[in-house]
């Protein structure tokens, strides 16, 4: 993603915020009958036209399929934008799963996993000559280290190939042969790959807590990786969340994972707002039924390999491609 689109982006938030507070001096002037009422008016068509002049203006810089309501953001109110997010006016706040809905984590540590348990299996190929089936990403990474802690993801994985190693401590440097060093040999790799590469929230899930953020809505992600907080960082979202549900706290508070709804209810808590007044947005199963067992008053599912089918039988009150699509058909 260049610096242009960064640049934008901060172009039309700052815009936005010069535009609000313009309209809440004549608010208060109206308030406080500073000015007749023919001169407010007058005033209130010149800002009326300033944001939709400033709007054209900027919408020549704007060549994305994000274009459109990136720019509504000048010309909404706080109230209509939420309309715009499909939210009912009484959601106060939104949970977001980190892998699938707001970056494509889980392709992401699928690739760090599987470079670390293949590196291990070519070792003990070589050391043992026992041949042993290479890290799978398509059938291992779901069933075996989706959704799990890392030291439980090693278990599951070196359970599948019939390996036995000692479950040593959490300390463990990467280099042992244990589960605990396994666990954080795949940490280190991953903590590599996010300094050189980093990664990329997706275009229409960045705009959709951008839009959250000018409704007033409080926001918390949701994810079982322990470095939740440097990915946000590196795909430059930590600016727009207010809570951090991670595996670091699920740890330290003994919350369950999905299909619970510990880690979700834990990130209403943090946000002081009820479930009965939260969105919440999933992609898996498990994250449906752990939106419906926490009584959220809407949950949206993002849909991953055709499994909107799957979703919405689980509960799901709206499924979609990605948060995108939500602007797209509330500008239709």
């Amino acid at each position: 993603m260049s610096d242009d689109r960064f640049d934008l982006d901060s172009l039309i938030g700052a815009w936005r915020e010069s535009f609000v507070a313009a309209q809440a001096a004549l608010h208060a002037a109206a308030r406080n009958h500073d000015m007749g009422g023919a001169e407010l008016r007058l005033r209130s068509q010149r800002l009326s036209n300033e944001r939709i002049s400033t709007a054209d203006a900027l919408g020549a810089l704007a060549h994305d399929r994000y274009a459109r309501p990136r720019l509504v953001r000048l010309l909404a109110s706080p109230v209509e934008t939420k309309k715009l997010l499909g939210l009912p006016p009484d959601v106060q706040a939104c949970v977001f799963n980190v892998d699938g809905v707001l970056v494509a984590s889980a392709e992401f540590h699928a690739e760090v996993w599987k470079e670390m348990f293949n590196r291990f299996i070519a070792n003990r190929i070589e050391r043992s000559g026992v041949p042993f089936a290479t890290f799978s990403r398509r059938v291992d990474y779901p069933t075996l280290v989706h959704g799990r802690s890392r030291p439980d993801a090693v278990r599951a994985f070196l359970a599948s190939r019939g390996i036995s190693l000692a479950e040593g401590l959490p300390a463990d440097p990467p280099e042992s042969e244990t589960v605990h060093g396994l666990a954080n040999r795949k940490k280190q790799l991953l903590l590599t790959r996010l300094e050189q590469s980093g990664v990329n929230a997706f275009d229409g899930a960045r705009l959709y807590l951008e839009l959250a953020h000018d409704a007033r809505l409080r926001c918390a992600v949701v994810s079982g990786s322990t470095n939740t907080r440097l990915l946000l960082q590196r795909a430059h979202l930590n600016a727009l969340i207010d809570e951090c549900i991670d595996g670091n706290l699920a740890r330290s508070d003994d919350l369950r994972r999905k299909p619970a709804p510990d880690m979700y209810l834990a990130a209403c808590r943090h946000l002081a707002v009820d479930p009965e007044h939260t969105a919440l947005f999933e992609t898996s199963t498990d994250g449906v039924v752990a939106g419906r067992a926490g009584h959220f008053e809407l949950v949206v599912a993002v849909e991953q390999d055709g499994n909107a089918a799957s979703l919405r039988s689980h509960g799901a009150d709206r499924v979609v491609t990605d948060l995108g699509e939500i602007l797209e058909q509330a500008l239709a």
